[in-house]
């Protein structure tokens, strides 16, 4: 799998954190003792937080009921424990959102997947070798477009997402056309089609065709078709109010992770603007879980439309996991397939995951970025170990 994450500190650096697959511990034996519960995954929870994640909130979902749990910090200042209904940035989870809703568009007519880029917004995908009307909606969904990634561009990462161009900048407004005028800038990196590499490019242009098909802000669309129906009371998307609602807990980052490597700065209020389309909703790990049980089980979407979904292409940089449109699929040492997105944002790291049948989910979100060592260690509990047999 690979976690997507906006450029943050210490391993992240100013790349994707590859996470294969085959990272994970060899196939895990289920459990027979069922009383136990989650009593591994609570433990590898714990585990990470000694390693230094400040502080975890998780759900886990499966035949036996809802699990919450929490551990670590959520203000690292007071001591204040994480909660287990936190609200937090759920980063490139967003995708999903915006690729649900395009997908509810082609269903009604409003749109084709395999219409142009240049079809729905003119002229404005153009210079220095990138070309809209070559460029199809399906491949903006699963990132085989070829558009250069905003966030990989070093001045731009030094200005909002790192160090003192963070803090000096983190309550600016920042528009989409500015962030494409970035990606735009540089030369596409294949033709599209050629291959899979995420951009967060892509998902500004999905969520601008959303504005132009259905004639209302990007917001709204993912309110009224989304978050209303399925009643995600912790779900909002904030556009550029740097607040995040309550419950929640305190975000920390290394942002001078080069000069500093020991220094944690707070970095919970930001321009959500920066986000935007592809990075900026707000939810909490039940209300995901719900969103993506929901989506799984073919209540947002007809059947046609969720297969389209459903059809990945391979992704070469993380071996045994592929990307469909807004959502990715993995199948784990120990036979489980699971499907899930992943998000980053500065200060945060979210994993939302189902298994194939969507009868075992678990969410859970760190509010540290620097560290994803402990990622697959806790999916190996959750799917591998002791509640395997619930999956």
């Amino acid at each position: 799998m690979t976690l997507r994450k906006r450029p943050g500190a210490g391993v992240v650096g100013l790349a994707a954190v590859a996470l294969a697959a085959t990272a994970l511990t060899g196939p895990a034996q289920a459990s027979q003792d069922t009383a136990t519960g989650h009593r591994a995954t609570q433990s590898a929870m714990d585990a990470a937080v000694a390693a230094g994640v400040p502080g975890i909130a998780a759900e886990a979902r499966d035949a036996d009921g809802v699990w919450q749990s929490a551990s670590g910090v959520g203000n690292r200042e007071t001591g204040v424990p994480r909660r287990k209904a936190d609200r937090f940035r759920v980063g490139s989870i967003t995708n999903t959102f915006v690729a649900t809703v395009l997908l509810q568009m082609e269903a009604e007519g409003r749109l084709g997947l395999d219409d142009t880029v240049e079809q729905h917004l003119p002229g404005l995908v153009t210079g220095n070798g990138n070309d809209g009307s070559t460029i199809t909606v399906r491949q903006l969904l699963n990132h085989t477009s070829g558009l250069y990634d905003y966030l990989a561009d070093e001045p731009y990462v030094r200005t909002y997402v790192l160090g003192d161009g963070f803090l000096r900048h983190r309550h600016d407004t920042v528009t989409p056309g500015q962030r494409l005028d970035v990606a735009l800038s540089h030369a596409p990196l294949f033709a599209p089609g050629a291959r899979h590499a995420f951009s967060h490019t892509n998902d500004i242009l999905a969520a601008l065709i959303v504005e132009q098909a259905g004639g209302r802000s990007y917001e709204d669309e993912v309110r009224l078709r989304i978050i209303e129906p399925l009643g995600l009371k912790a779900t909002s998307t904030p556009g550029s109010s740097s607040r995040l609602p309550q419950p929640s807990s305190r975000a920390y980052s290394k942002l001078f992770h080069g000069s500093q490597p020991d220094r944690i700065d707070d970095v919970t209020e930001m321009n959500a603007s920066q986000g935007w389309g592809d990075g900026d909703i707000v939810s909490s790990a039940g209300d995901l879980n719900r969103f993506y049980r929901a989506l799984m089980g073919g209540r947002l979407l007809p059947p046609r439309q969720l297969q389209e979904m459903k059809t990945t292409v391979d992704n070469p940089d993380a071996p045994g996991s592929s990307y469909g449109l807004g959502i990715e699929r993995l199948t784990m040492p120990c036979g489980t397939t699971l499907w899930y997105h992943d998000g980053g944002m500065v200060g945060w790291i979210t994993l939302a995951t189902l298994t194939e049948d969507g009868r075992h989910q678990f969410t859970f979100n760190y509010n540290g970025d620097w560290d994803g060592s402990g990622i697959l260690p806790l999916l190996n509990a959750e799917y591998c170990g002791t509640s395997s047999a619930r999956g």
